[in-house]
């Protein structure tokens, strides 16, 4: 067995091992986010974590951890009598991201369910989890079908596993932990509210904390049983306390003036539901027994919301995380008059400052259509043409107009274009292609019921075979790779103009990131193409990137396409089965070298001949148009909108449908 890094010989990060110890004093906290850069000991931390709980008592035998005190009455392995039992380590299961749904929840025996009416189940990790750690590294990366089993389960305290009216029940009740890189993509609001806590962690830039990461990792590689040795005092000393807090904390009186600042805190931040309060409330019990303390005090009122709220005040995923800790203080000292938490803190507690968010409350975005003077500029817009001119703001983003993959793709489960699923509306039946995962009823009894005579059927029930198993064919949605090729040229450059052009390209960001697509972004201007951003599952740092994005110079669109086209080639050798749909953001004119419009239409045949499905957003404006974007539409095989069109309630798409919706009835 592999020796854990010591918890205690983590150097720095002392947010996040607080946020751990915290709730492994009060598991009621419900889990922590841990967001940063690669490389920052979040995996070492937590692994680490498991070795310092306490012993679990259960059940001698149980496949589930019952408690021998009060076994759980529905347990598949009971019922089981009250008694002394035994006790084992407390567990830390690790969920891969490429987990199947059977490995999760468990599988359940068809054959034997329907032939036998035999319940015989497999416990999944939800199981192995119960009364201890759930461990997601990258998270933010794992499928939506295995997010709604977590989320079920960390709500109800219970997994189901549920084929076709044969049901299995059990506890699970886990301290849930997630690690994660924002840089690949964030969660989906709904799981990331149900983490208690969360907290931003980042290499340290001190030479002399950097040298000491390095020593004792150096260290613990060469011999890890005895760096784990030379660590172990310390380790007995945590564990010591954490048994000790958790002992104090039903004690801990959280008084009414304590809960007001909680409640007052909460709503100044504006944070959504109830849910933020509960576990402020509970954070600052743990903190206050953490600390050896039956009261609880405006320090630890102040660390809990440090803690438990930068990741519930996000609207989406341009916002900027972090707390305004200007304003908590503010907040915290009106509604201190009263309170319990006017004392000096305890010198042995933990230490002030708590998680050290970014401040700035404002998106990457805005309402605010106007360039800021840029040094130089005399507060004037320069004239739209070959000078290169500086970054403007993106327009306020809007609701866009659903832009999907035609045909039926077999892509990652997503919210975007048709595709078959193991999560959907079933459509058919098919024999099974190894595992049954999903079994369909009527199309299994349908292939039993011509052999039951020749099987010797003499009872009521139906003699099934391994033969008769028929898998149902389901239909859901797929996340595809939107790949954004977007002109930055001089004809671009306007600032109204871009700034109206970036806030339709934030607004399809936004779509993608509801969606669960993956993003890139190309760009062209002056003489050539720049992968700005390679396809990822972030969507912020491509809002990011095009924030930032200068103008001016020449219209190389043909450049643009190519490097459009060879990002894809690319992609396509690493997820095959990934569709893609290619946004065009152009004007539609080509300048630049010998014969640029013909080149253009050349490079466009490219994706008609690769039946890439494309969306051409036409940025002219003016009173005259030449309608080029349509024509490079036509080019590419694929459909021209507006920048009005794109808009899901604009008057002109209304419009269509309206005619579209005549037509069909007619």
């Amino acid at each position: 067995m592999t020796t854990p890094f010591p918890f205690t010989a983590v150097v720095g990060q002392d947010d996040l091992r607080l946020a751990l110890l915290l709730n492994a004093v009060s598991p009621a906290v419900g889990g922590v986010l841990v967001r940063g850069e690669k490389g920052t000991a979040k995996s070492t931390a937590v692994r680490a974590l498991s070795a310092l709980l306490p012993e679990v008592a259960v059940v001698p035998g149980c496949r589930f951890s019952c408690a021998p005190a009060a076994p759980d009455p529905g347990c598949p392995d009971g019922p089981h009598e009250q008694g002394p039992g035994g006790h084992r380590p407390a567990r830390m299961v690790e969920l891969p991201v490429g987990a199947s749904e059977d490995r999760l929840v468990g599988a359940l025996d068809i054959e034997r369910a329907l032939a036998e009416g035999v319940k015989a189940f497999e416990p999944g990790l939800l199981a192995d989890a119960h009364r201890g750690i759930l461990y997601v590294d990258e998270v933010n990366l794992l499928h939506d079908h295995l997010v709604d089993l977590l989320l079920d389960a960390a709500a109800m305290g219970a997994s189901y596993v549920e084929r076709e009216g044969v049901s299995v029940r059990h506890a699970s009740k886990f301290l849930l932990v997630g690690t994660m890189n924002p840089e690949e993509g964030e969660l989906r609001p709904q799981l990331l509210d149900r983490f208690g806590l969360t907290v931003e962690v980042a290499a340290s830039r001190e030479p002399d904390q950097r040298v000491e990461v390095v020593r004792r990792r150096l260290a613990y590689d060469d011999d890890p049983a005895g760096f784990a040795a030379r660590w172990a005092e310390e380790e007995a000393a945590v564990r010591q306390r954490i048994v000790v807090a958790r002992e104090l904390l039903p004690q801990v009186r959280l008084g009414d003036g304590a809960l007001r600042q909680i409640a007052a805190t909460c709503a100044a931040f504006e944070v959504d539901g109830m849910r933020a309060d509960i576990v402020m409330a509970r954070t600052a019990t743990a903190l206050a027994a953490w600390a050896g303390r039956t009261d609880v005090l405006a320090e630890d009122v102040r660390q809990a919301a440090l803690l438990a709220l930068p990741h519930r005040r996000r609207r989406n995923p341009f916002d900027a995380p972090g707390l305004d800790e200007d304003k908590l203080d503010e907040t915290l000292e009106q509604f201190s008059a009263g309170s319990e938490g006017d004392d000096d803190p305890d010198p042995d507690g933990p230490g002030g400052g708590g998680g050290q968010p970014t401040p700035g409350d404002g998106p990457q975005g805005g309402g605010d259509t106007t360039a800021r003077p840029e040094a130089g500029e005399g507060g004037e817009p320069q004239a739209a043409g070959s000078r290169e001119q500086s970054a403007v703001r993106a327009a306020e983003p809007f609701r866009t107009k659903v832009l999907s993959v035609p045909g039926i793709g077999e892509g990652a489960a997503g919210r975007r274009s048709r595709a078959r699923t193991e999560h959907g509306r079933t459509t058919g039946a098919r024999r099974p292609r190894g595992t049954l995962t999903k079994l369909h009823l009527a199309a299994t009894v349908q292939a039993a019921a011509p052999h039951q005579r020749a099987r010797g059927r003499s009872g009521p029930g139906l003699l099934i075979r391994r033969d008769d198993l028929r898998q149902a064919t389901r239909e859901g949605r797929e996340g595809n790779l939107v790949l954004f090729v977007v002109d930055a040229s001089g004809s671009m450059a306007a600032r109204q103009r871009m700034s109206a052009v970036k806030g339709a390209v934030l607004s399809l960001l936004l779509d993608a990131y509801q969606r669960r697509d993956k993003v890139g972004l190309v760009t062209f201007r002056g003489s050539g193409a720049d992968v700005a951003l390679p396809p990822t599952s972030s969507v912020d740092a491509a809002a990011v990137r095009l924030g930032s994005l200068p103008t001016g110079g020449r219209t190389p669109l043909a450049a643009g396409l190519l490097k459009a086209h060879e990002v894809l080639r690319v992609e396509r050798l690493r997820d095959p089965a990934r569709r893609a749909l290619v946004v065009v953001v152009t004007d539609g004119r080509a300048t630049g070298g010998p014969e640029p419009v013909a080149l253009a239409g050349r490079a466009a045949r490219l994706f008609a001949a690769e039946g890439v499905a494309s969306v051409v957003v036409d940025c002219e404006s003016g009173p005259v148009r030449l309608g080029l974007a349509g024509q490079l539409a036509g080019e590419l095989g694929g459909t021209a909108v507006t920048l009005d069109e794109l808009r899901a309630d604009s008057i002109a798409g209304l419009v269509r449908d309206v005619q579209g919706t005549s037509r069909r009835a007619a």
